[in-house]
């Protein structure tokens, strides 16, 4: 495969888990004891792809107290923050854009190459 486009299209892999990632953690934003999953992101060997590693974030969430049948009892909520999600979101949204700019320069690189070729 095209080095070019091989890199593009694992950037793409690698970003589409992140963004299920951050969909995964906005939507249990609310969910009681929730722990957020971070998704790092490295560089493949051989150099020229890119990899996406899931991991769970282990930090407690805010305790609160919450009236149950049983009385009063803390309640740990999640640790998701939203202030860190989207901005997280935007920045995986122009990296995505980037990775398909990437892939739409190396077809008409390609196909100019043919187009000479012929």
């Amino acid at each position: 495969m095209v080095s070019g486009i091989h890199s593009a299209l694992s950037g793409l892999l690698a970003l589409q888990k992140k963004t299920a990632a951050t969909a995964h953690n906005t939507a249990n934003v609310n969910t009681d004891g929730y722990k957020k999953v971070r998704v790092t992101l490295a560089e493949t060997t051989p150099p020229g792809g890119v990899a996406a590693r899931a991991e769970v974030v282990t930090t407690p969430g805010p305790l609160v107290q919450e009236q149950t049948a049983a009385g009063p009892e803390l309640v740990e909520k999640s640790n998701v923050d939203l202030a860190e999600e989207l901005p997280n979101l935007m920045l995986s949204r122009r990296h995505y854009q980037a990775n398909l700019k990437v892939v739409q320069t190396e077809n008409e690189r390609l196909g100019y190459l043919l187009d000479i070729k012929s």
